[in-house]
């Protein structure tokens, strides 16, 4: 990574390296900007004072090689390199479900967000830096949200992660997820189409929306595993991989995930509370995908958590 002086105070311009081609700009800043929370990176980004050949970017741009990026002073109180307790570290490591040179797959647990930022102080990416120090460019393939449990890709070698990230995005990745949606599903598997449009409330909290003209591509296989009285077990297979998908699909057929504060129906979730539900009800049951080195089909698959596996023995 080549850098310059910027032409201001501290001001310096990174010059985009090979192994950088392809990244996005904030995932980018996160990692030269260690320890900075995401949302203020977001906040540099939006204000301008991140620019990329002398514009203005969004925080989805992904870089290429030669790109000159503007990189501001940051002067954050929080940024400071993180420290992670034991016991966070163990309930990391027991999480492994596959692990060499280039990859990681954890089960991610719920609750654990995989980014700092919006007032935590770190996530999961952040706490593998420490713990895998011979690892500094550790870097997420693909997302789940912080309440959704299960399969996560982890690259470990910045030059492989742009192969990985293509299969996502062409769509040569399997993802298979387990979810509890209120109500009796009729019939058998159903594939929903609704275009998804995101976007964020003015208290500044992200929301998604079907929207058929201004929204992206999606597709949700929906596949009946069990039904109960008044819920059902389903299996969800991905094609496309957008940002809530699971929940929106669910809730736009009249079928909300259980557990679900944002899109969710609330006196369906108040019942399955009172069952012993304390999170949502989505867990990333397996991923299938291609090596990026050896180009072996890699399957991983992990069980419901105990948690939800015990909601399901008391469903009527």
């Amino acid at each position: 990574m080549k850098e310059s002086k910027g032409g201001g105070p501290g001001v310096r311009v990174v010059e985009i390296e090979h192994s950088r081609g392809g990244q996005r700009i904030d995932n980018f800043l996160l990692t030269l900007l260690k320890g900075v929370p995401r949302s203020h990176i977001y906040r540099l980004l939006r204000t301008g004072q991140v620019r990329v050949n002398k514009g203005r970017i969004k925080p989805t741009y992904r870089l290429n090689v030669g790109d000159q990026v503007r990189v501001p002073p940051v002067n954050y109180s929080e940024s400071m390199p993180v420290q992670v307790d034991d016991s966070r570290k163990a309930l990391i490591e027991a999480a492994v479900l596959h692990e060499d040179e280039d990859i990681l797959v954890l089960d991610k647990p719920a609750g654990m967000a995989v980014h700092g930022g919006s007032g935590l102080r770190f996530g999961l990416i952040e706490a593998l830096k420490e713990m895998r120090p011979a690892c500094p460019e550790i870097s997420l393939v693909h997302r789940l949200d912080r309440f959704t449990s299960g399969c996560l890709l982890i690259a470990k070698n910045r030059a492989l992660l742009p192969a990985l990230q293509d299969q996502f995005r062409t769509e040569r990745v399997e993802k298979q997820y387990l979810t509890l949606l209120k109500g009796r599903w009729q019939g058998g598997a159903r594939t929903v189409e609704l275009s998804l449009h995101k976007g964020r409330l003015q208290s500044g909290e992200r929301m998604v929306q079907v929207d058929e003209e201004e929204g992206k591509d999606a597709e949700s296989r929906f596949i009946p595993v069990e039904v109960y009285a008044g819920a059902s077990l389903m299996q969800v297979v991905l094609k496309t991989g957008r940002m809530h998908q699971i929940r929106v699909h669910a809730a736009g057929v009249g079928h909300p995930v259980a557990g679900d504060e944002k899109y969710g129906d609330p006196e369906f979730n108040r019942r399955m509370r009172d069952l012993g539900l304390k999170r949502l009800f989505l867990h990333a049951q397996a991923l299938s995908f291609h090596h990026p080195r050896t180009g072996r089909l890699m399957s991983l698959s992990t069980p419901l958590p105990a948690n939800l596996s015990q909601l399901l023995e008391h469903l009527p």
